[in-house]
């Protein structure tokens, strides 16, 4: 334990150990608090990277499946779930030892346990082996992330419960599965247990799938899980009641009327909630707001001036790329350096088959601000590429402000939309307007060609698609 650091990073996830490396990097002592043996945080541990594992292992099911359309067929596939498990947790193994390695490479001091703040100047942490030691500094940034939420329908069925870690651990795979919950963590680990064989129903409270996100993206996927999955709107889980092995649910639509459903298990996934409770916020009069965040400044200074928050505790959007890049402002920062977190664009992406990927304001957006906009749309089915790869289901829009054309938003749904997105992303970063991107050489036959159709689109002609 350093007897002082110059920066004390609580939290080892995406925006803790950016926080901590750039520091370091920077010059600065730090001391780097999580309570897992490397850095990671739930996101490499229990989430985006174990939950991306699984979802390429569904992509393979599906297109395993969908070969036969095109004159190649397989045997049924044999699913080996012990060794499914042991894949994904090699792959967080090596991604976390890596990160490990990288910690060390800068000096910075690795402390495994729970840290809580005693005075604004002091952290307490109990270690793996149950010892607690204090340890001064001069500047914190508290990135210690989220939990699952839950809904008080569910308690005393914490065994037949699951949340997105215990759905990750992937102990089994139900024959009839509840999902409770149609965001991005809901979809996405529905795809998951379709495709390894569970028979899925999924139920959302609002009308429809990814709430924020446009309805033209999200009807590829829509009509896809229709396919296998059954989908309930506007539709909750009122009562629980044991039955056998599994759970009797009592599902309540928006006309009021109720029915019965039999599940073996029920997964839980609606939202997050950051975790602002045990580290010691009263200690140094910190106090979260309504809806659970720290405020924080424009270089992610709490009020106390020498203590920063990032990541799922600062405020939305709950992503791990915004942590990051926050991360790397407080950094800078406490190093003395003129930098402020300002994006004009946080991209979003949701890794289902077709992933659906967007930046900048939605549609839906853009008209709730009042901005008149221009609006051109790529249908795949327009797009040679996507036609070689069987995929004509998916679309990629641009979104212009009308009146100087520049790009304020890019939405894509289809294969590889997480991938497609940055450049979308770095259009507005950049101010470009539309024209910029119509007259940006893309290389032909890729996906990419659809940002360019779209642009040209809102120029009013794209070269493979007539639109009135």
């Amino acid at each position: 334990m350093p007897s002082e650091t110059q920066v004390l990073v609580l939290g080892g996830g995406p925006g803790g150990y950016a926080a901590a490396f750039a520091a370091a990097d920077l010059g600065l002592a730090v001391t780097l608090v999580d309570d897992a043996p490397n850095p990671g945080g739930v996101c490499l541990y229990r989430g985006c990277i174990p939950s991306k594992t699984l979802l390429h292992v569904a992509r393979l099911l599906r297109e395993a499946e969908e070969a036969r359309e095109i004159g190649i067929a397989f045997g049924k596939p044999r699913i080996d779930l012990g060794k499914l498990r042991d894949h994904k947790q090699d792959v967080v193994q090596k991604l976390t030892g890596g990160l490990g390695q990288l910690a060390r490479q800068r000096k910075i001091t690795y402390v495994q346990g729970r840290g809580r703040f005693i005075d604004a100047h002091t952290l307490a942490v109990r270690k793996a082996d149950g010892s607690e030691a204090d340890v001064p500094f001069g500047n914190a940034i508290i990135a210690t992330g989220s939990l699952p939420r839950s809904l008080d329908v569910l308690t005393g069925f914490e065994d037949l419960v699951w949340d997105s870690t215990a759905a990750l651990e992937l102990r089994e795979v139900p024959k009839r599965l509840l999902v409770v919950g149609g965001g991005y963590i809901g979809v996405e680990l529905a795809s998951v247990y379709l495709a390894l064989g569970s028979e899925v129903t999924l139920v959302e409270v609002t009308p429809g799938l990814l709430p924020g996100a446009d309805p033209d993206l999200v009807r590829p996927l829509l009509q896809r899980l229709r396919g296998g999955a059954r989908l309930l709107f506007e539709t909750s889980v009122v009562a629980l009641e044991r039955q056998g092995d599994g759970l009797l649910a009592t599902l309540r639509g928006k006309d009021g009327k109720e029915e019965s459903f039999s599940c073996d298990r029920l997964l839980a996934s609606v939202g997050r909630a950051p975790q602002t409770a045990g580290i010691g916020l009263e200690a140094i009069g910190l106090r979260p707001d309504r809806q659970g965040f720290l405020p924080v400044d424009a270089q992610r200074r709490t009020r106390l001036g020498h203590i920063y928050a990032i990541g799922d505790i600062a405020g939305q959007p709950m992503l791990a790329h915004k942590a990051s890049y926050e991360g790397r402002i407080a950094a800078e920062a406490i190093a003395g350096l003129p930098s402020a977190y300002d994006p004009r664009a946080i991209p979003a992406v949701v890794f289902t088959d077709p992933e659906i990927a967007w930046t900048g304001l939605s549609e839906q957006e853009a008209t709730a601000q009042g901005i008149e906009v221009q609006v051109g749309r790529f249908p795949w089915a327009a797009s040679g590429r996507a036609a070689s790869m069987g995929r004509a289901d998916g679309l990629t829009k641009i979104i212009a402000e009308r009146a100087t054309g520049r790009v304020i938003g890019v939405g894509i749904s289809g294969p590889g939309a997480g991938e497609l997105i940055a450049e979308g992303t770095l259009a507005i970063e950049m101010g470009a307007v539309a024209e910029d991107v119509a007259r940006t050489i893309h290389p032909h036959p890729t996906l990419s060609e659809t940002i360019m159709e779209a642009a040209e689109g809102v120029l009013g002609h794209a070269t493979h698609y007539y639109g009135r």
